[in-house]
């Protein structure tokens, strides 16, 4: 533990960022798994929707710096948000 008053605080910091990026990730996470769902049960017009609300996701998720910039373009990919073959 550190013993400067400024780095106690930055800790601090630190951790309510962690725990705000972990559940902007699982949001993120949830909203491509439901696109993935409404491709697989071939329900277009839900799968456009899913769709529409997960790239709203990503875009906010880089405006707030919880994520990186190259994230979106690939997670829009349409490799990445075709159902995977089990």
């Amino acid at each position: 533990m550190a013993n400067i008053k400024s780095q106690k605080k930055r800790i601090i910091t630190n951790e309510k960022s962690r725990m705000r990026n972990r559940a902007v990730k699982s949001e993120i996470k949830t909203a491509i798994r439901h696109v993935k769902d409404a491709v697989a049960a071939g329900d277009g017009a839900a799968a456009y929707a899913a769709a529409l609300a997960a790239c709203r996701l990503l875009d906010k998720a880089v405006s707030r710096a919880s994520s990186t910039r190259t994230r979106p373009p690939t997670a829009r990919a349409a490799s990445w948000l075709s159902p995977t073959p089990s």
